[in-house]
């Protein structure tokens, strides 16, 4: 597959590079595909929540322990403290408990995944390189018009880089469809398969194509 590079303006420097497609699993149909990328993006978001919900159980309430009233002779339902769950301010039954959301998957799976959606957007042209981007000085303007440049400004996008620029990054912070990730520690399957176009400095590609070839 054969990309063109892009200038910091946005324009053709006529400079192109190969991207070798060894790294797809070509033994996979589409719906193994599917499935793999949704058991990685299943994964990746319940490592995201938090897990801190907590409610008090009728052991955590504050309160007398002396039993409310006699348990024959009123009449009335036994009751015993005013803890009960089913009195109002009592605990809560099978209320939900702080825990962990992580769910196990091999890495060799979240590879796969990942291999898949760049090819994905690999095949259906939606990757930009891009020389470089970096800024003098903090402008969403500049990024907003190099954007229109390259005819994808309204599309939901993902700049993929070797080391995330200070001024690049503020000035993108306001973009709601534009987010940075570096390629060494934050790439994941959910922010590629979310974004509808993937734009990759020229100095990320050796690292990204040493990264789906790795076995």
């Amino acid at each position: 597959m054969v990309l063109e590079i892009f200038n910091k303006n946005g324009l053709k420097t006529g400079r192109k590079i190969i991207f070798n497609d060894n790294f797809i699993e070509k033994n996979l149909n589409r719906r193994t595909k599917n499935h793999i990328i949704y058991l990685e993006i299943k994964r990746f978001l319940a490592a995201k929540r938090q897990g801190s919900h907590k409610t008090k159980v009728r052991s955590q309430i504050k309160g007398s322990n002396k039993k409310i009233q006699k348990q024959k002779g009123s009449g009335n339902a036994r009751k015993g403290d005013i803890k009960n769950p089913l009195f109002v301010g009592g605990g809560r039954i099978f209320g939900p408990v702080k825990r962990k959301y992580n769910l196990k998957l091999n890495k060799k799976i979240k590879k796969i995944a990942l291999k898949i959606l760049f090819y994905e957007k690999l095949i259906n042209k939606k990757i930009k390189i891009i020389e470089d981007f970096l800024l003098k000085y903090i402008s969403t303007k500049k990024i907003i018009k190099r954007l229109r440049q390259i005819k994808i400004f309204k599309q939901k996008i993902l700049i993929i880089t070797n080391n995330i620029d200070k001024n690049l990054y503020f000035s993108c912070r306001n973009l709601k469809h534009v987010k940075i990730i570096n390629i060494r520690n934050g790439i994941n399957s959910y922010d590629i398969a979310k974004a509808y176009y993937l734009i990759i400095k020229e100095n990320s590609i050796t690292y990204l194509e040493h990264m789906l070839n790795k076995k």
